[in-house]
């Protein structure tokens, strides 16, 4: 996305997603001239704006500021972006159970009717215990594996309980545990897969030549990193001089953090 947009207008859709959450005035202003710099330096360049913003810009957004953003009001679900991202999970499972339970009602009301009501009892106790056994499992092991054929199991009993014929129950349980087993994935995965670097934060144990001396008392240092001119601090006390190699530790707002690279290597 990043790359078909101009630099005006990423930095104008950075600037409005930083107000937006609480970014301090001064902090927006800052970052802004500083992301277009690098912009507009990229661009000169002949790099596209994806390899300064990466290809999301609301995660490079929110990989700027949250070191600098005001905490969040008590029982808020945190940032901005993890927000989104929740209601958009509610929505996708939300939409799913709608579809099941739709499918579900349309087999009860025309689906054929089990007449050997002995037998439609034992597939009753047999969804049931299904259910009960792998809702518990899930509940001991991880990987949301047995979930989706707890699912099943499930639909498929709501359906035996109204008497539809068992070769649909069963049926039922196959497709839903399909699905759900599909469906699920994308929150199985999101737990299970380590969490990349994204936009800015992906600097971090980069290594990077000081050009302008580093003093954190002072506010002043520039560091090169491959092409690119960044503003600079560390956690020291000491002034980092020009020319001295350093290794990136942290991406706080518009400025890497970092330490000299054998002090760095050594932590």
């Amino acid at each position: 996305m990043a790359d078909r947009m101009g630099v005006y207008e990423i930095v104008a859709d950075c600037e409005r997603y930083w107000r937006q959450t609480k970014v301090p005035r001064a902090t927006v202003r800052e970052m802004a001239g500083e992301l277009q710099a690098h912009l507009v330096d990229a661009q000169a360049e002949g790099k596209t704006p994806e390899a300064v913003v990466g290809t999301d810009l609301a995660e490079f957004a929110e990989a700027w500021a949250s070191e600098y953003r005001r905490p969040m009001p008590t029982g808020s679900w945190g940032s901005a972006a993890r927000r989104a991202s929740q209601l958009r999970d509610i929505r996708y499972a939300y939409g799913w159970l709608v579809g099941l339970a739709a499918v579900i009602v349309i087999l009860i009301l025309i689906g054929p009717k089990e007449e050997n009501v002995d037998n439609i009892e034992t597939w009753r106790w047999v969804w049931i215990v299904a259910a009960a056994v792998l809702g518990i499992g899930e509940m001991l092991t991880a990987g949301l594996f047995m979930l989706p054929f707890a699912i099943g199991a499930l639909a498929a009993g709501v359906l035996a309980f109204f008497n539809v014929v068992i070769p649909v129950q069963v049926t039922v349980f196959i497709v839903t545990s399909i699905a759900a087993l599909w469906g699920l994935r994308r929150f199985a995965t999101r737990d299970s897969e380590p969490q990349h670097p994204v936009g800015a934060k992906r600097y971090s144990d980069a290594r990077a030549t000081v050009t302008e001396a580093i003093n954190r008392r002072e506010g002043t240092g520039r560091v090169r990193l491959d092409t690119e001119l960044w503003r600079a601090t560390t956690e020291i006390d000491e002034t980092i001089q020009p020319g001295t190699e350093v290794r990136v530790v942290d991406v706080r707002g518009a400025r890497l953090v970092v330490l000299p690279a054998d002090e760095g290597s050594g932590g």
